[in-house]
Protein backbone atom coordinates (compact mmCIF):
# COMPACT_ATOMS: atom_id res chain seq x y z
CA UNK A 1 0.00 0.00 0.00
CA UNK A 2 1.20 3.39 -1.10
CA UNK A 3 0.58 6.63 -0.23
CA UNK A 4 1.34 9.90 1.44
CA UNK A 5 0.88 8.78 5.52
CA UNK A 6 -0.02 12.12 6.71
CA UNK A 7 -2.97 11.92 4.19
CA UNK A 8 -3.82 8.52 5.20
CA UNK A 9 -3.94 9.71 8.86
CA UNK A 10 -5.93 12.90 8.18
CA UNK A 11 -8.75 11.93 5.97
CA UNK A 12 -9.08 7.70 6.27
CA UNK A 13 -9.39 6.81 2.30
CA UNK A 14 -6.66 6.63 -0.36
CA UNK A 15 -6.21 5.26 -3.72
CA UNK A 16 -4.57 1.83 -4.10
CA UNK A 17 -4.27 -0.85 -6.54
CA UNK A 18 -7.52 -2.71 -7.35
CA UNK A 19 -7.71 -5.65 -8.77
CA UNK A 20 -10.09 -6.23 -12.08
CA UNK A 21 -11.19 -9.88 -13.24
CA UNK A 22 -9.54 -10.67 -16.36
CA UNK A 23 -12.60 -11.79 -18.33
CA UNK A 24 -14.61 -10.62 -21.19
CA UNK A 25 -17.75 -11.59 -19.32
CA UNK A 26 -18.36 -10.06 -16.28
CA UNK A 27 -21.84 -10.45 -15.91
CA UNK A 28 -20.73 -14.43 -15.25
CA UNK A 29 -18.18 -12.80 -12.65
CA UNK A 30 -20.02 -10.49 -10.34
CA UNK A 31 -22.29 -11.47 -7.85
CA UNK A 32 -24.05 -10.02 -5.26
CA UNK A 33 -23.42 -9.70 -1.52
CA UNK A 34 -23.19 -12.45 0.71
CA UNK A 35 -25.47 -12.12 3.13
CA UNK A 36 -28.71 -10.87 0.96
CA UNK A 37 -31.03 -13.64 0.07
CA UNK A 38 -30.32 -15.24 3.09
CA UNK A 39 -33.89 -16.91 3.56
CA UNK A 40 -34.23 -17.74 -0.23
CA UNK A 41 -31.83 -21.05 -1.27
CA UNK A 42 -33.38 -20.75 -4.78
CA UNK A 43 -31.49 -17.70 -5.51
CA UNK A 44 -28.41 -19.01 -4.69
CA UNK A 45 -29.03 -22.40 -6.95
CA UNK A 46 -30.01 -20.38 -9.85
CA UNK A 47 -26.67 -18.73 -9.30
CA UNK A 48 -24.71 -21.57 -9.01
CA UNK A 49 -26.30 -22.78 -11.83
CA UNK A 50 -26.04 -19.94 -14.35
CA UNK A 51 -22.11 -19.69 -13.13
CA UNK A 52 -20.97 -23.27 -13.27
CA UNK A 53 -17.48 -23.80 -15.35
CA UNK A 54 -17.11 -20.07 -15.61
CA UNK A 55 -14.61 -18.21 -13.40
CA UNK A 56 -16.88 -16.49 -11.00
CA UNK A 57 -16.42 -14.54 -8.02
CA UNK A 58 -18.91 -16.96 -6.36
CA UNK A 59 -16.36 -19.12 -5.79
CA UNK A 60 -14.12 -16.57 -3.77
CA UNK A 61 -17.19 -15.70 -1.41
CA UNK A 62 -19.07 -17.96 1.21
CA UNK A 63 -22.72 -16.87 0.88
CA UNK A 64 -24.19 -16.43 4.60
CA UNK A 65 -27.25 -18.69 3.12
CA UNK A 66 -24.75 -21.74 3.55
CA UNK A 67 -23.16 -20.54 7.09
CA UNK A 68 -24.28 -23.92 8.90
CA UNK A 69 -23.32 -26.14 5.72
CA UNK A 70 -20.13 -27.61 6.24
CA UNK A 71 -18.36 -24.00 6.45
CA UNK A 72 -14.55 -25.29 7.39
CA UNK A 73 -14.66 -26.94 4.21
CA UNK A 74 -16.34 -24.21 2.08
CA UNK A 75 -13.79 -21.52 3.48
CA UNK A 76 -10.83 -24.13 2.91
CA UNK A 77 -11.84 -24.46 -0.80
CA UNK A 78 -12.76 -20.84 -0.72
CA UNK A 79 -8.95 -19.65 -0.18
CA UNK A 80 -7.95 -22.49 -2.36
CA UNK A 81 -9.65 -20.85 -5.36
CA UNK A 82 -8.32 -17.41 -4.91
CA UNK A 83 -4.70 -18.67 -4.70
CA UNK A 84 -5.66 -20.49 -8.28
CA UNK A 85 -6.89 -17.52 -9.39
CA UNK A 86 -4.00 -15.29 -8.56
CA UNK A 87 -1.50 -18.33 -9.77
CA UNK A 88 -3.22 -18.32 -13.02
CA UNK A 89 -3.54 -14.58 -13.94
CA UNK A 90 -7.05 -13.97 -13.55
CA UNK A 91 -6.75 -10.86 -12.13
CA UNK A 92 -5.41 -7.40 -13.97
CA UNK A 93 -4.06 -5.04 -11.53
CA UNK A 94 -4.54 -1.16 -12.01
CA UNK A 95 -1.65 1.34 -10.91
CA UNK A 96 -2.62 3.34 -7.55
CA UNK A 97 -6.15 4.88 -8.20
CA UNK A 98 -9.80 5.25 -7.27
CA UNK A 99 -12.60 3.35 -9.61
CA UNK A 100 -15.51 5.70 -10.16
CA UNK A 101 -18.34 3.16 -10.37
CA UNK A 102 -21.72 4.23 -12.32
CA UNK A 103 -25.09 1.90 -10.77
CA UNK A 104 -28.33 1.49 -12.16
CA UNK A 105 -30.77 -0.90 -10.56
CA UNK A 106 -34.25 -1.82 -11.35
CA UNK A 107 -35.46 0.92 -8.27
CA UNK A 108 -32.63 3.77 -9.46
CA UNK A 109 -31.53 5.10 -12.49
CA UNK A 110 -28.11 6.09 -10.75
CA UNK A 111 -26.08 5.20 -7.75
CA UNK A 112 -22.53 6.81 -8.20
CA UNK A 113 -19.86 5.69 -6.02
CA UNK A 114 -15.62 5.86 -5.69
CA UNK A 115 -13.71 2.44 -4.91
CA UNK A 116 -10.49 3.21 -2.69
CA UNK A 117 -8.92 1.62 0.43
CA UNK A 118 -10.02 2.37 3.91
CA UNK A 119 -7.53 2.98 6.51
CA UNK A 120 -8.85 0.59 9.17
CA UNK A 121 -6.71 2.70 11.98
CA UNK A 122 -8.84 5.33 11.74
CA UNK A 123 -12.16 3.00 12.12
CA UNK A 124 -13.99 2.10 15.53
CA UNK A 125 -17.03 0.08 15.33
CA UNK A 126 -17.54 0.58 19.53
CA UNK A 127 -21.11 2.36 19.62
CA UNK A 128 -19.62 5.44 21.37
CA UNK A 129 -16.85 5.88 18.72
CA UNK A 130 -15.58 9.30 18.21
CA UNK A 131 -12.87 7.93 15.27
CA UNK A 132 -13.27 9.25 11.68
CA UNK A 133 -14.86 5.77 10.70
CA UNK A 134 -17.86 4.73 12.56
CA UNK A 135 -20.14 1.95 12.44
CA UNK A 136 -24.03 2.73 11.83
CA UNK A 137 -25.39 0.12 13.67
CA UNK A 138 -24.56 -1.90 16.61
CA UNK A 139 -22.03 -4.75 15.96
CA UNK A 140 -22.60 -8.08 16.93
CA UNK A 141 -19.07 -9.87 17.83
CA UNK A 142 -20.59 -13.34 18.20
CA UNK A 143 -20.77 -12.58 13.64
CA UNK A 144 -16.89 -11.91 13.49
CA UNK A 145 -15.23 -15.13 13.66
CA UNK A 146 -16.83 -16.90 11.19
CA UNK A 147 -15.89 -13.96 8.53
CA UNK A 148 -12.79 -13.96 9.94
CA UNK A 149 -12.12 -17.53 9.67
CA UNK A 150 -12.19 -16.83 5.49
CA UNK A 151 -10.02 -13.26 5.74
CA UNK A 152 -7.36 -14.24 7.97
CA UNK A 153 -6.24 -17.06 5.42
CA UNK A 154 -7.49 -15.36 2.22
CA UNK A 155 -4.63 -13.50 -0.52
CA UNK A 156 -7.16 -11.07 -1.30
CA UNK A 157 -10.37 -9.51 -0.52
CA UNK A 158 -13.41 -8.62 -2.17
CA UNK A 159 -15.57 -6.65 -0.72
CA UNK A 160 -18.87 -5.20 -0.47
CA UNK A 161 -19.00 -2.88 1.99
CA UNK A 162 -20.56 0.76 1.49
CA UNK A 163 -19.12 3.48 3.09
CA UNK A 164 -21.39 6.58 3.46
CA UNK A 165 -20.11 10.48 3.41
CA UNK A 166 -21.86 13.63 4.16
CA UNK A 167 -21.68 16.02 1.73
CA UNK A 168 -24.61 18.12 1.19
CA UNK A 169 -22.81 19.87 -1.64
CA UNK A 170 -22.07 17.20 -4.24
CA UNK A 171 -18.67 18.13 -4.75
CA UNK A 172 -16.67 14.95 -4.58
CA UNK A 173 -18.45 11.76 -6.70
CA UNK A 174 -21.16 13.98 -8.76
CA UNK A 175 -18.26 16.19 -10.02
CA UNK A 176 -16.44 12.86 -11.27
CA UNK A 177 -19.41 11.79 -12.52
CA UNK A 178 -19.60 15.16 -14.73
CA UNK A 179 -16.04 14.67 -15.95
CA UNK A 180 -15.91 10.85 -16.65
CA UNK A 181 -15.90 10.79 -20.33
CA UNK A 182 -12.58 11.88 -19.92
CA UNK A 183 -11.59 9.24 -17.90
CA UNK A 184 -10.76 5.65 -19.00
CA UNK A 185 -13.63 3.18 -18.92
CA UNK A 186 -12.72 -0.01 -16.89
CA UNK A 187 -16.07 -1.71 -17.71
CA UNK A 188 -19.80 -1.56 -18.45
CA UNK A 189 -21.92 -4.28 -18.11
CA UNK A 190 -25.21 -5.90 -17.20
CA UNK A 191 -25.34 -7.55 -13.61
CA UNK A 192 -26.69 -11.12 -13.47
CA UNK A 193 -29.76 -11.94 -11.21
CA UNK A 194 -32.20 -8.77 -12.02
CA UNK A 195 -29.27 -6.50 -10.52
CA UNK A 196 -29.44 -4.24 -13.29
CA UNK A 197 -25.82 -2.25 -14.88
CA UNK A 198 -22.53 -1.28 -13.93
CA UNK A 199 -19.93 0.99 -15.34
CA UNK A 200 -16.56 2.10 -13.89
CA UNK A 201 -13.42 4.39 -14.87
CA UNK A 202 -10.06 4.52 -13.76
CA UNK A 203 -9.30 7.87 -11.49
CA UNK A 204 -5.51 8.17 -11.70
CA UNK A 205 -5.38 11.95 -10.75
CA UNK A 206 -6.35 11.38 -7.08
CA UNK A 207 -5.21 14.62 -5.20
CA UNK A 208 -7.95 16.79 -5.89
CA UNK A 209 -10.19 14.18 -4.59
CA UNK A 210 -8.42 13.53 -1.37
CA UNK A 211 -8.23 17.51 -0.60
CA UNK A 212 -11.94 17.32 -0.96
CA UNK A 213 -12.60 14.87 1.64
CA UNK A 214 -10.14 16.75 3.64
CA UNK A 215 -11.86 19.80 3.45
CA UNK A 216 -15.19 18.48 4.74
CA UNK A 217 -13.61 18.07 7.85
CA UNK A 218 -12.96 21.65 8.18
CA UNK A 219 -13.92 22.64 11.72
CA UNK A 220 -16.05 25.42 10.97
CA UNK A 221 -18.27 23.24 9.07
CA UNK A 222 -18.30 20.54 11.40
CA UNK A 223 -19.37 22.84 14.42
CA UNK A 224 -22.46 23.86 12.43
CA UNK A 225 -23.79 20.59 11.23
CA UNK A 226 -23.42 18.70 14.47
CA UNK A 227 -22.94 21.45 17.03
CA UNK A 228 -19.20 20.56 17.87
CA UNK A 229 -16.06 19.71 16.05
CA UNK A 230 -16.37 16.13 15.66
CA UNK A 231 -14.29 15.15 13.14
CA UNK A 232 -16.42 12.31 11.38
CA UNK A 233 -16.13 11.93 8.06
CA UNK A 234 -16.71 8.37 6.92
CA UNK A 235 -20.33 6.09 8.36
CA UNK A 236 -20.66 2.39 7.29
CA UNK A 237 -24.21 2.02 5.47
CA UNK A 238 -23.87 -1.71 4.27
CA UNK A 239 -21.59 -4.23 5.46
CA UNK A 240 -20.72 -3.21 9.06
CA UNK A 241 -19.75 -6.57 10.14
CA UNK A 242 -17.64 -7.06 7.16
CA UNK A 243 -15.47 -4.23 8.04
CA UNK A 244 -15.76 -5.01 11.95
CA UNK A 245 -14.12 -8.50 10.25
CA UNK A 246 -11.04 -6.84 8.65
CA UNK A 247 -10.79 -4.44 11.40
CA UNK A 248 -10.33 -7.76 13.76
CA UNK A 249 -8.22 -9.24 11.35
CA UNK A 250 -5.52 -6.75 11.02
CA UNK A 251 -5.39 -5.89 14.59
CA UNK A 252 -4.28 -9.79 14.81
CA UNK A 253 -1.68 -8.83 12.65
CA UNK A 254 -0.20 -6.12 13.42
CA UNK A 255 0.83 -7.87 16.82
CA UNK A 256 3.14 -9.49 14.71
CA UNK A 257 4.74 -6.24 12.61
CA UNK A 258 7.43 -3.50 13.50
CA UNK A 259 5.67 -0.07 13.96
CA UNK A 260 7.42 0.79 10.29
CA UNK A 261 5.96 -2.36 8.78
CA UNK A 262 2.07 -1.32 10.45
CA UNK A 263 2.25 2.17 8.37
CA UNK A 264 1.92 -0.04 5.00
CA UNK A 265 1.13 -3.58 5.21
CA UNK A 266 -2.16 -4.29 3.19
CA UNK A 267 -4.03 -5.77 5.64
CA UNK A 268 -4.52 -2.65 6.93
CA UNK A 269 -6.57 -1.15 4.92
CA UNK A 270 -10.04 -2.38 3.50
CA UNK A 271 -10.98 -1.68 -0.21
CA UNK A 272 -14.61 -0.36 0.34
CA UNK A 273 -17.05 1.46 -2.06
CA UNK A 274 -17.54 5.22 -0.73
CA UNK A 275 -20.60 6.80 -1.66
CA UNK A 276 -22.29 10.26 -0.70
CA UNK A 277 -25.31 9.61 1.43
CA UNK A 278 -26.79 12.74 -0.62
CA UNK A 279 -26.79 10.93 -3.85
CA UNK A 280 -29.85 10.19 -5.15
CA UNK A 281 -29.26 6.86 -5.88
CA UNK A 282 -29.43 5.79 -2.45
CA UNK A 283 -32.07 5.42 -0.21
CA UNK A 284 -33.42 4.57 3.24
CA UNK A 285 -36.33 2.10 3.98
CA UNK A 286 -37.19 1.10 7.68
CA UNK A 287 -36.95 -2.50 8.57
CA UNK A 288 -40.14 -3.97 10.46
CA UNK A 289 -40.34 -6.08 13.26
CA UNK A 290 -42.62 -9.57 13.24
CA UNK A 291 -43.20 -11.36 16.37
CA UNK A 292 -44.03 -14.97 16.25
CA UNK A 293 -45.94 -17.16 18.63
CA UNK A 294 -47.42 -15.29 20.73
CA UNK A 295 -50.84 -13.65 21.58
CA UNK A 296 -51.23 -10.55 19.28
CA UNK A 297 -53.85 -8.75 21.79
CA UNK A 298 -51.73 -9.55 25.01
CA UNK A 299 -48.49 -8.30 23.27
CA UNK A 300 -49.84 -5.27 22.14
CA UNK A 301 -51.35 -4.31 25.25
CA UNK A 302 -47.51 -3.89 26.80
CA UNK A 303 -46.38 -2.25 23.56
CA UNK A 304 -49.29 0.60 23.99
CA UNK A 305 -47.09 1.48 27.50
CA UNK A 306 -44.07 2.55 25.79
CA UNK A 307 -43.74 6.06 23.93
CA UNK A 308 -41.51 4.54 20.96
CA UNK A 309 -42.32 7.59 19.24
CA UNK A 310 -45.18 6.79 16.08
CA UNK A 311 -45.61 3.36 15.31
CA UNK A 312 -47.65 0.97 13.86
CA UNK A 313 -48.70 -1.93 15.26
CA UNK A 314 -50.32 -4.64 12.95
CA UNK A 315 -52.37 -7.89 13.47
CA UNK A 316 -56.02 -9.56 12.60
CA UNK A 317 -55.63 -7.92 9.79
CA UNK A 318 -56.07 -4.17 11.27
CA UNK A 319 -53.67 -1.36 11.86
CA UNK A 320 -52.95 0.40 15.11
CA UNK A 321 -51.24 3.51 14.98
CA UNK A 322 -49.15 4.41 18.54
CA UNK A 323 -47.95 7.87 19.34
CA UNK A 324 -45.21 9.64 21.39
CA UNK A 325 -42.08 11.82 21.43
CA UNK A 326 -39.06 9.37 20.89
CA UNK A 327 -36.96 9.84 17.90
CA UNK A 328 -37.23 6.69 15.71
CA UNK A 329 -33.79 5.20 16.70
CA UNK A 330 -34.63 5.82 20.28
CA UNK A 331 -38.38 3.89 19.95
CA UNK A 332 -36.61 1.10 18.08
CA UNK A 333 -33.87 0.56 21.05
CA UNK A 334 -37.28 0.05 23.04
CA UNK A 335 -39.40 -1.64 21.05
CA UNK A 336 -36.39 -4.11 20.64
CA UNK A 337 -35.79 -4.12 24.45
CA UNK A 338 -40.03 -5.21 24.81
CA UNK A 339 -39.24 -7.49 22.40
CA UNK A 340 -36.68 -9.47 23.84
CA UNK A 341 -37.56 -9.08 27.76
CA UNK A 342 -41.67 -10.38 26.25
CA UNK A 343 -40.24 -13.04 24.26
CA UNK A 344 -37.81 -14.45 27.48
CA UNK A 345 -41.29 -14.73 29.70
CA UNK A 346 -43.78 -16.02 27.04
CA UNK A 347 -41.13 -17.71 24.21
CA UNK A 348 -41.35 -17.12 19.92
CA UNK A 349 -39.15 -15.59 18.08
CA UNK A 350 -39.03 -11.83 16.19
CA UNK A 351 -37.86 -11.86 12.42
CA UNK A 352 -36.67 -8.52 10.48
CA UNK A 353 -39.20 -7.84 7.31
CA UNK A 354 -38.85 -5.70 4.38
CA UNK A 355 -41.68 -3.58 3.53
CA UNK A 356 -45.05 -2.80 4.33
CA UNK A 357 -46.61 -5.41 2.55
CA UNK A 358 -44.53 -7.96 2.82
CA UNK A 359 -44.71 -7.59 6.34
CA UNK A 360 -48.83 -8.04 6.12
CA UNK A 361 -48.50 -10.95 3.91
CA UNK A 362 -46.36 -12.45 6.75
CA UNK A 363 -48.61 -11.80 9.05
CA UNK A 364 -51.68 -12.61 7.88
CA UNK A 365 -50.31 -16.00 7.45
CA UNK A 366 -50.67 -16.79 11.00
CA UNK A 367 -53.21 -15.94 13.85
CA UNK A 368 -49.96 -15.71 16.52
CA UNK A 369 -47.77 -13.20 14.88
CA UNK A 370 -47.95 -9.33 15.49
CA UNK A 371 -46.00 -6.63 12.97
CA UNK A 372 -44.42 -3.81 14.53
CA UNK A 373 -44.23 -0.90 11.42
CA UNK A 374 -41.35 1.79 11.85
CA UNK A 375 -40.95 5.03 10.02
CA UNK A 376 -38.18 5.29 7.91
CA UNK A 377 -35.43 7.89 9.09
CA UNK A 378 -34.44 10.64 6.57
CA UNK A 379 -31.12 10.36 5.50
CA UNK A 380 -30.10 13.59 5.93
CA UNK A 381 -30.28 12.92 9.62
CA UNK A 382 -27.92 9.84 9.70
CA UNK A 383 -24.29 11.66 10.47
CA UNK A 384 -25.78 13.95 13.00
CA UNK A 385 -27.49 11.34 14.91
CA UNK A 386 -24.50 9.07 14.62
CA UNK A 387 -22.35 12.29 16.48
CA UNK A 388 -24.82 12.65 19.13
CA UNK A 389 -25.83 9.45 20.24
CA UNK A 390 -23.62 7.05 18.94
CA UNK A 391 -24.36 3.93 16.46
CA UNK A 392 -27.98 3.18 15.71
CA UNK A 393 -29.88 0.08 17.10
CA UNK A 394 -29.41 -2.53 14.81
CA UNK A 395 -31.93 -3.24 11.75
CA UNK A 396 -32.81 0.15 11.63
CA UNK A 397 -32.80 0.83 8.06
CA UNK A 398 -31.46 -1.06 4.90
CA UNK A 399 -30.08 1.17 2.43
CA UNK A 400 -32.57 -0.02 -0.81
CA UNK A 401 -33.23 -3.59 -1.99
CA UNK A 402 -31.21 -6.75 -2.18
CA UNK A 403 -30.62 -6.61 -5.79
CA UNK A 404 -29.62 -3.50 -5.12
CA UNK A 405 -26.78 -4.19 -3.11
CA UNK A 406 -23.06 -4.25 -4.35
CA UNK A 407 -21.81 -7.07 -6.32
CA UNK A 408 -18.34 -8.42 -6.21
CA UNK A 409 -16.10 -7.48 -8.52
CA UNK A 410 -13.01 -5.18 -7.33
CA UNK A 411 -10.57 -6.95 -5.54
CA UNK A 412 -7.00 -6.17 -3.63
CA UNK A 413 -4.22 -8.47 -2.18
CA UNK A 414 -4.49 -8.61 1.32
CA UNK A 415 -1.11 -10.52 1.94
CA UNK A 416 2.31 -9.71 1.06
CA UNK A 417 4.02 -12.43 -1.14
Amino acid sequence: MSGDNKQVENIGILPTSIALPDTDDLTDWAVVACDQFTSEPEYWHKLERLTAGKKTALDLVLPEIYLNDNPDRRIEKINENIDSYVKNGCFKFLPNGYVLTVRSTPYVKKRVGLIGALDLEQYDYSSKSNSLVRATEGTIAERIPPRLKIRENAAMEFPHVMVLFDDEKKEITERLYERRDALEKLYDFELNMGGGRLQGYFVKNCAEINEKFAALLNEERLISKYGKPDRFLFAVGDGNHSLATAKAHWENVKKTLTAKECETHPARFALCEFVNVYDDGIYFEPIHRVVSGVNPKDFFDGLKKIDAGNIRAYFGNGTYPLYGKASIPDGISKIDAYIAEYLKKHGGEVDYVHGEENLKRIVDENALKVGVLFDKIDKKDLFGYVSRNGALPRKTFSMGEGVEKRYYLEGRMIKIG
